[in-house]
């Protein structure tokens, strides 16, 4: 079955995190081009605000934030939800993954970033999702 990136995307929340306020504004407009709503954060504290309040299906975070690195702040947010996949995008790869579910280059376009990681991942927690149910 092919699904078009607006018929997955239908009323799905991407938070996205980011301290650099230019690179934000880029993955949001790519993001929301597609379909998707995105909340935006540009720290860790902020992040996980957000994160707590809101029905996000996934987060797509940098490594280097204000308040802790994105290994960190991932670890916070699957204690609060696990089933919340978590993409980290960094100019070097982490030495650990931990509870990352996917790391990606940052020079990958944003465009990449979508289609190799956020699309697999929301198809993937969708599909779990309705297994629960």
């Amino acid at each position: 079955m092919v699904r078009s990136a607006h018929s997955l995307s239908r009323k799905l929340l991407i938070l996205c995190v980011e301290d650099n306020e230019v690179q934000l504004r880029l993955r949001k407009l790519v993001l929301e081009r597609d379909g998707y709503f995105v909340v935006s954060a540009c720290n860790a504290t902020e992040a996980l605000r957000v994160f707590r309040k809101n029905p996000v299906c996934l987060v797509l975070t940098d490594h280097t934030l204000r308040g802790a690195t994105g290994t960190q702040l991932a670890a916070r947010m699957k204690r609060l939800k696990p089933e919340v996949p978590i993409v980290l995008y960094s100019g070097r790869p982490p030495e650990s993954m931990g509870p990352v579910d996917c790391y990606i280059h940052k020079s990958e376009s944003v465009e990449h970033i979508q289609e190799s990681s956020v699309r697999p991942r929301i198809i993937s927690s969708k599909e779990a999702s309705r297994g629960r149910g």
